[in-house]
């Protein structure tokens, strides 16, 4: 599964944006440690290795670990889940690296917290979003692959979201990518939307042209308020409700903005 073309052409793209990014950062902030978390079979590991880290990768999945430490002899790989308190006994890491997992969680922000307390200095984080400004998480049934979660149900975070709780679990700085890496996926363009960022965590503060550092996102929504006005509803966010009914329900919404012209 973690071979394939499409995975091939975003891990090159990612790790494109992550070498050039460690290279200016490895030694000005004294990284030797680093931590893969969720690493599959050791794509970045390997790369983390190549730049001279001393890695442990770490993956919910047996199998992935085994043929992770298959393709990298020189890592040492366990089998953990990131939600699991137990994680943390494996110490602390200067660098702590966590692509392509946090949407695939039931409690995204408790594995947040697991972050924080092994990381060091810095925390790099790859995600799927959920389109929004709001800093808000949404339930979604994942589909039954083994690129999927352990749960198959997920909390898919907004950008904003992820900010937010990289600030309440205590970093002290979060920054957005300025260049985020030359794939698809991370691009807004007329007929499509940006599906993934790149972000980062840190307990000092970062000298790089790579990043902007972002403030923690907040929200005037208080849902317990009845006498707050109802969330704004954009047409796209209208288009999928209709799309979603039912045929005669679509009908009869047709027929009630006939009716109202």
């Amino acid at each position: 599964m973690f071979d394939y073309d499409h995975y091939e052409r975003l891990n090159r793209a990612r790790g494109e944006v992550v070498t050039r990014l460690l290279a200016e950062l490895k030694d000005a902030l004294q990284l030797r440690t680093a931590m893969d978390i969720g690493c599959g079979v050791g794509y970045f590991s390997g790369v983390l290795q190549s730049l001279g880290f001393a890695v442990t990768g770490v993956d919910g999945r047996r199998e992935n670990v085994e043929e992770a430490a298959r393709r990298n002899p020189k890592v040492s790989f366990h089998t953990n889940s990131v939600e699991d308190p137990g994680l943390r006994s494996l110490g602390t890491f200067d660098l702590t690296f966590c692509f392509g997992l946090l949407y695939h969680l039931e409690n995204p922000l408790l594995a947040i917290r697991h972050l924080h307390a092994m990381t060091k200095s810095l925390l790099l984080v790859e995600s799927v979003i959920f389109p929004g400004d709001e800093p808000a998480m949404v339930l979604i049934d994942e589909e039954i692959h083994e690129d999927q979660g352990l749960e198959h149900i997920a909390f898919y975070p907004t950008e904003a979201c992820l900010i937010k709780m990289f600030y309440r679990v205590g970093f002290a700085y979060v920054y957005t990518f300025r260049q985020q890496p030359n794939h698809s996926e991370y691009t807004n363009t007329p007929e499509t939307r940006r599906v993934r960022t790149m972000l980062a965590a840190s307990v000092v503060p970062l000298n790089s042209s790579h990043f902007e550092l972002v403030k923690e996102p907040s929200s005037e929504i208080r849902p317990w308020d009845a006498r707050i006005a109802q969330v704004p509803v954009t047409a796209a966010q209208r288009l999928r409700r209709f799309a979603s009914k039912p045929l005669p329900d679509k009908l009869k919404t047709i027929q009630r903005i006939m009716k109202e012209r």
